[in-house]
């Protein structure tokens, strides 16, 4: 099964603890016991703490999060750590810092319904009402782009098909180069290159995951705010939520204080400047910029489950109303994948007779990441700082069901609530 195949399936049914790797014999356990923790776990979540270090020793993945809330109550918080003298790595705090990649979908999402619950934009109406879309002298738009409705970027059927014509985050020497113009990029230099290719297909006649998408999101939030991204999100989202560690990721290592070291193999031509320079991939193989709205915050893994109290605390918060959280579950005008789930504003849906499961996958190299919200009250989010580069029997997406069947096997959840500790 393909990784996109597997991101559609998403949360089913509990399957159990099955976990690709090392058999479960007494001299791999204690092997296990490498990986470090630190964070509250109370007696009744130890199996996600034996879990998550299982995981990562089975991956070789060095620095990991794991954060669990119940009805928004913080009941694990968990931090991993797998230094060696070959490859020492700072102790991993409840706290520290990760790339959530495409975890920051869901932000964006959440942010223009907000807009949209306060009658600063349309859903129905096309992003051209909102953003001034030019293509470089001598292209010409594409007519469809009238159709690119904000309802249809939210849902990834704006007509963009990476698979197709490629992901601007993925070429952006190619951008420059065809611009004429000088590394870096910025996002007015992005949508120029964007307008002036044909869109794949037809608006809002299937799914196509599409990052360019989710950042034109964040340019109509600019435009409609005059503010900016990020300065938006956390006045109005984070700022009520008491969120302050959250914040737009940067590229270069000496700008990340306080983040994990993001592991890769990869190394690419920097997309910083024309130099030329190989870089660790991490570290200036892309522009953590550009993907602000897609993939470019930075926050803990409890710091993602205090900001799913949005959603499992609706009336508590008062930042989205019940038919703005309906319209992050509304199914697309598209249809649903084969598994009956499909994709609404910023998340994965699968309807239950007891309500939703919703989850998001993230992945760049050196992060990889998942938060799921059960229909049952359940919220959990893990952050990994390496991601499968061989893909096989090691895929991290594994993380996904592991949780998944250990919330299922728990009978009566504690009623501790770890939130206060780290505000």
């Amino acid at each position: 099964m393909k990784r996109r195949d597997v991101l559609k399936a998403g949360l089913a049914a509990p399957i159990g603890l099955a976990v690709a790797g090392r058999p479960a014999t007494a001299a791999a356990a204690e092997a296990w016991e490498v990986v470090k923790a630190r964070g509250n776990v109370p007696p009744a979540l130890v199996e996600f703490d034996r879990a998550m270090k299982k995981y990562m020793y089975e991956r070789e993945i060095s620095a990991g999060q794991l954060a669990i809330a119940r009805e928004g109550r913080l009941v694990f918080t968990r931090a991993y750590t797998w230094s060696t003298a070959r490859k020492p790595v700072p102790a991993v705090t409840p706290t520290s810092l990760f790339r959530v990649a495409s975890l920051s979908k869901h932000i964006t999402a959440t942010a223009v319904l907000r807009l949209a619950q306060d009658g600063e934009l349309d859903l129905g109406a096309p992003v051209t009402e909102y953003l001034d879309l030019r293509p470089m002298p001598g292209r010409q738009a594409d007519p469809r782009l009238a159709n690119v409705t904000l309802w249809r970027l939210l849902q990834h059927s704006g007509g963009w098909d990476r698979d197709i014509s490629d992901d601007p985050a993925t070429i952006e020497r190619k951008i420059a180069e065809t611009l004429g113009k000088g590394l870096p990029n910025d996002h007015a230099d992005v949508m120029t290159y964007m307008t002036g290719l044909p869109l794949d297909f037809t608006p809002g006649s299937r799914f196509a995951y599409s990052n360019y998408g989710y950042n034109l999101l964040g340019r109509v939030i600019e435009a409609v705010t005059r503010q900016s991204y990020q300065g938006y999100v956390a006045a109005r989202l984070l700022a009520p939520l008491r969120i302050t560690r959250m914040r737009s990721g940067r590229t270069l290592k000496a700008e990340t204080p306080g983040e994990v070291p993001y592991e890769s193999s990869l190394t690419a031509k920097t997309v910083l400047d024309d130099s030329g320079t190989e870089v660790p991939f991490p570290y200036g193989g892309f522009n953590m910029a550009n993907k602000d709205a897609s993939g470019g915050w930075v926050a803990s893994a409890m710091d993602l489950v205090r900001f799913e109290r949005i959603f499992d605390l609706p009336a508590a918060t008062g930042l989205l109303d019940p038919r703005s959280i309906s319209r992050a579950h509304a199914r697309p005008e598209w249809g649903t994948f084969s598994s009956g789930s499909w994709y609404g504003a910023g998340w994965y849906v699968r309807e239950l007779s007891g309500g939703y499961n919703t989850w998001h996958h993230g992945g760049m190299a050196g992060t990889s990441t998942f938060l799921g919200r059960r229909y049952d009250g359940v919220t959990y989010a893990a952050l990994f700082n390496r991601r499968d580069e061989e893909g096989g029997a090691s895929d991290f997406g594994a993380i996904e069901p592991l949780l998944y069947g250990i919330s299922a096997g728990i009978g009566t959840w504690p009623s501790v609530d770890y939130g206060s500790l780290y505000f």
